[in-house]
């Protein structure tokens, strides 16, 4: 997969998914919205790591920087 995040985009995807899992694992959020934000959480640690957003294809944006 092409890379299309650029190293804000996932540095606030990885603060975003810490702050979901802290409010799972704290019991501010429970039952289904939790799950759901665990999910979410574990989708945005996956999408930083890989450096692709699928979501950003169809739409035409690259927060890459141009080389």
């Amino acid at each position: 997969m092409k890379k299309n995040m650029g190293t804000t985009d996932k540095i606030i995807r990885i603060v975003i998914a810490v702050l979901f899992a802290v409010l799972f694992f704290t019991k501010v959020v429970t039952g289904v919205a939790g799950i759901i934000l665990l999910i979410l959480a574990a989708v945005f640690i996956l999408t930083s790591l890989i450096g692709s957003c699928p979501l950003y294809l169809p739409f035409g944006i690259n927060t890459c920087k141009k080389k």
